[in-house]
């Protein structure tokens, strides 16, 4: 069997994945396609990802930047982690630095809104800013993430200690939101390196944050040069290549659905784990005994803003629709009113008789990233299409369905939602009990759905959220944190310099025990 590069692609050349399936090479990628680029195969899906060789070049090096730092944490203290935390924060809080990152944010703001795309996440304000200063100031604080001991086992003449140490350099991909940096340099508490890549719209306030506030924090702490580096593309391509790159330990990304699994499936099938969070919105269904009042607050209250934990879907049981439903519009409505720009509702095909004539034939302004425009006040949807995460500016949009009980509320929960986010309300407590033990979701509540992030929630900035959309996971919570990014080390102290095995074990003896020595003690660290 002979190798090669692969220099050139021919149209209809035909590329296998997944074993026995094959796609051919379209005329255009063809074209795009020269000497010293790279193709990715998504061996799940067949799909063709055109790496160039500029693009390819310039991932390589921001992970290399990341892994030769990662290579000399062992020597960096944990004081110099607080330092480089707490110059960060205070890089960030002065306001002269701060004018500037604004500066280049308004630019890609204005860039973005002239392309007709959304800003809801790209805009900074100043309580995004404290949030940024809020969880640098609580990585600074918090304690020490490596050498932790969690086990001790004892044995006659030696001792075993499973230790926690770092895990290594976390890749983490993310769409236009400037305050995931501040989140996502928490793994350096841990003794971790991060590289990063941020979306196209976002990249010059990216650029800024690191130049004015992420670099100088590193250099003035001690940290080595490249603990945390930017992958400065504005290509999607700078994402995969960095994924496909075999020296992360870990690959994160947040953004849209199937960008991200996309992502997924590159760093996956590159050996590498992942944390992913690609499709959100969340669930809230009204029982029998749900308190009306109780119930339109958690509506209201979350519906503030469009982001993953917002309310995307509710669920009411029909026993309860002429009265709950009505508080479900005005919650609606007011919400749209607090925004300014109106409100629009998704009903199931066969529920939309609950509503109000005037809901079903009004129309209404809705604000959407191209412009406002007006559309009708209320459309249908089929069961099927429950599961679509809305995302709107600042006209809050929401699904409806009517249900005969909880029961079938998390039936369709469990199908069509991506299982990430689900709340009940009711005053029955045996109720709640059930609804935890049968929704397939990470995240359970009893009132409104923005509780849902690592900060809020658990005072520790997250690095991303997981929705179970691809199944549960292994050995972690859906809270993604700098101080969970870390693996378990085993170490051993011999404390008896005739220990040998063979003369513990008699030859044909049976006790498994005795070719380890006897178990004296086992601790919790």
């Amino acid at each position: 069997m002979s190798s090669g590069a692969l220099d050139k692609l021919i149209p209809g050349m035909a590329i296998p994945f997944g074993g026995n399936r094959f796609v051919a090479v379209p005329e255009d990628l063809a074209a795009r396609f020269q000497a010293g680029d790279r193709l990715i195969v998504v061996d799940r899906t067949g799909d063709l990802l055109h790496v160039p060789a500029g693009v390819q070049a310039l991932a390589s090096a921001a992970v290399g930047r990341a892994h030769a730092a990662f290579q000399r944490m062992g020597e960096v203290s944990d004081q110099a982690v607080s330092a480089f935390f707490a110059a960060f924060a205070d890089r960030l809080g002065d306001d002269a630095v701060w004018a500037r990152i604004a500066a280049a944010n308004a630019r890609d703001v204005a860039a973005a809104r002239a392309k007709g795309r959304s800003t809801t996440r790209l805009a900074v304000n100043e309580a995004m800013r404290r949030d940024m200063v809020t969880g640098l100031r609580a990585w600074k604080d918090a304690p020490a993430g490596r050498g932790h001991i969690v086990e001790r086992i004892e044995h006659e003449g030696w001792t075993v200690e499973q230790v926690t140490a770092p895990l290594g350099v976390v890749g983490f991909v993310f769409e236009g939101r400037p305050n995931v940096f501040a989140d996502a340099t928490g793994v350096l508490r841990g003794g971790n390196t991060v590289v990063f890549r941020i979306g196209a719209g976002a990249l010059g306030t990216a650029r800024a944050i690191v130049s004015e506030a992420l670099d100088p924090a590193i250099a003035a702490s001690g940290l080595p040069e490249g603990s945390a580096s930017l992958v400065a593309s504005p290509e999607r391509a700078a994402g995969w290549a960095m994924f496909a790159d075999p020296r992360l330990a870990l690959a994160v990304a947040r953004g849209s659905g199937r960008a991200v699994a996309q992502l997924g499936a590159v760093a996956r099938q590159s050996g590498t784990p992942v944390s992913l969070h690609g499709t959100g919105g969340a669930w809230m269904v009204a029982d029998e005994r749900a308190e009306a009042d109780r119930f339109a607050a958690a509506v209201f209250h979350s519906l503030d803003r469009k982001v993953c934990n917002t309310l995307n879907v509710c669920c009411i049981v029909r026993s309860r629709a002429g009265e709950l439903v009505p508080r479900f519009l005005d919650a609606l409505w007011r919400a749209g009113e607090r925004g300014g720009h109106g409100c629009k509702l998704h009903v199931r095909q066969g529920d939309e008789g609950v509503l109000p004539h005037a809901w079903l034939g009004a129309t209404v302004r809705v604000r959407r990233a191209e412009g406002d425009r007006e559309e009708a006040l209320v459309e249908t949807l089929a069961e099927d299409q429950l599961g679509r995460e809305w995302e709107w500016e600042g006209s809050p949009e929401v699904s409806l369905g009517l249900v005969d009980d909880t029961a079938e509320a998390v039936a369709l929960f469990n199908r069509y939602s991506p299982r990430f986010a689900a709340t009940l309300i009711s005053e029955d407590p045996a109720a709640h009990d059930r609804f935890f033990q049968n929704i397939d979701a990470p995240f359970v509540g009893d009132g409104f759905t923005r509780w849902v992030d690592g900060q809020y929630a658990l005072d520790r900035p997250e690095l991303g959220l997981s929705n179970w959309e691809h199944g549960r996971l292994f050995a972690r919570g859906g809270v993604l944190s700098g101080d969970s990014v870390y693996t378990v080390r085993t170490r051993m102290k011999q404390s008896d310099p005739e220990l040998d095995r063979q003369a513990q074990a008699p030859a044909g003896a049976g006790d498994a025990r005795a070719l380890r020595g006897p178990l004296v003690q086992k601790v919790a660290g």
